[in-house]
């Protein structure tokens, strides 16, 4: 065939001759007879499975300004893939044409100026990769494939949060690619506008071909690790816990993670495949201080075992990795928790018996510290209060247990949602969730809605947590 049939943003489709598209495209064109279309198009999330008409992998400014300016000239679908690890798999779109930034993934430090300058490709991974060297970090997520795209535009979080605070809260500039197509630099003082919005207003603005950020010293060595204890003492632990992570210093993060235990090498084996509560932290300062200050929270109640001791910053960002690997089903739903009262611990308890599967896991993460610094004003994320996010990760492998595990994650996070705060992470928001972004964003909806109206009131970025102008 000589024609590609594209969805259009009005429900039609058209035909487009392949010497147009080869004509006004550039960069690596993958259509879906190429080899490489399938491994390109895969996604994190195994149970996403979308087909687009074309993929564009580029490799610099120029290709995606010309993507943008196929994509609006022709009234087409566009989506933007960076790391592929959004849960609602929106890096792809079916019948649309996909920028895909696998190829541009250089990370670029100034030790003088002590900044960044990452491309939209890169992975956590290939940025701490960089700046460990130096000692220096960004405060990102906690998964090293994670894409820094995505997990920026959304807000980010992580183990060096409390400390350093949000991922948006070190983005210094960035370039950006606007539905018309013009390359605009955006900065506290030049489109002021935009890098507000992109500041955690996801991908609703514009195609981001560059962030920059500033570094914090931290690394290359940090004292981390786990501490497991048994779920029947879930309660005990939890309210120790709690009083514990909010009076200590902000170099220590501490989270926990509830599932059936995998089989973890200092674990003994009679614990294998049982309920556990686990104690997953991260101290960035100096090592003996970690030590002492770790020891009030290693030291509540009875555990199974405990793995924690220094190591490379590089090792503990990754070590969450063999957890979360590509292809797995995956489905999320979270709350923020002002905190984590007897209520809250009755419905994890209850939930607990009833894991759909064993890799099934609810996830609390602390977030305090730097992160509360910021007014909620000063960029879309709303919720600058010391709270807990909590996620109900929902992660099988067989498609016939889709409707099982996606319902027992939805029972969960209504029952919890009375002891919640109303505020909602972008990031952890799954498909079919896609009608509460005014709850997302609150106070800064309307804010986010004009900017979008401006800059892209034809809606071409539309294959995100979407924003309507």
């Amino acid at each position: 065939m000589n024609t590609i049939r594209f969805q259009k943003m009005d429900d039609t489709t058209v035909e487009i001759d392949k010497r147009d598209i080869n004509k006004h495209l550039s960069g690596e064109i993958i259509e879906p007879s190429s080899q490489n279309y399938d491994q390109t198009r895969a996604l994190w999330n195994g149970m996403i499975d979308i087909l687009p008409s074309l993929i564009v992998k580029v490799s610099n400014e120029q290709d995606v300004v010309n993507a943008v300016n196929f994509a609006r000239t022709h009234g087409i679908l566009l989506a933007i893939k960076s790391g592929g690890h959004n849960i609602a798999g929106k890096a792809l779109v079916d019948g649309g044409l996909v920028i895909d930034f696998s190829s541009m993934t250089d990370v670029e430090i100034n030790q003088a100026q002590q900044t960044v300058k990452v491309r939209p490709g890169a992975t956590l991974a290939d940025l701490d990769k960089a700046t460990q060297r130096f000692g220096l970090v960004v405060p990102t997520g906690i998964n090293s494939t994670t894409g820094v795209a995505g997990l920026t535009l959304g807000g980010g979080f992580g183990w060096t949060t409390r400390k350093f605070g949000l991922t948006i809260d070190s983005l210094r500039s960035a370039k950006l690619v606007l539905a018309s197509g013009e390359l605009l630099d955006v900065n506290a003082t030049e489109n002021s506008d935009l890098f507000w919005a992109i500041r955690g207003g996801s991908s609703n603005f514009g195609v981001v071909t560059e962030f920059e950020f500033n570094l914090h010293k931290a690394g290359p060595e940090v004292l981390a690790g786990m501490v497991v204890h048994p779920f029947a003492d879930v309660k005990n632990v939890l309210t120790q816990y709690q009083a514990a992570i909010n009076s200590s210093p902000d170099e220590l993060t501490c989270w926990v993670v509830i599932r059936k235990a995998p089989p973890l090498p200092f674990l003994p084996e009679q614990w294998h495949g049982k309920e556990v509560l686990v104690l997953a932290m991260c101290y960035t300062g100096d090592i003996p201080k970690g030590q002492e200050t770790t020891a009030k929270i290693r030291n509540i109640g009875q555990p199974i075992a405990e793995a924690i001791g220094p190591m490379p910053f590089v090792n503990w960002q990754a070590a969450f990795d063999p957890l979360l690997t590509e292809g797995a089903r995956n489905y999320w739903k979270s709350h923020d928790l002002a905190m984590i009262n007897d209520a809250v611990i009755s419905q994890i308890e209850n939930a607990i018996q009833t894991l759909p599967s064993d890799e099934c896991e609810i996830f609390l993460a602390h977030l305090s510290g730097a992160m509360t610094k910021v007014a909620p004003q000063d960029t879309p994320w709303l919720n600058r209060e010391t709270h807990f996010t909590l996620n109900v990760h929902t992660r099988w492998r067989d498609p016939k247990d889709d409707e099982l595990c996606r319902q027992w994650a939805r029972q969960l996070h209504a029952n919890l949602t009375p002891h919640s705060m109303g505020s909602i992470y972008v990031n952890f928001i799954p498909d079919g969730d896609e009608n509460c972004m005014a709850e997302a964003y609150g106070a800064n909806f309307a804010r986010l809605k004009s900017i979008k109206q401006q800059f892209d009131p034809g809606n071409l970025f539309r294959i995100n947590h979407n924003i309507v102008p």
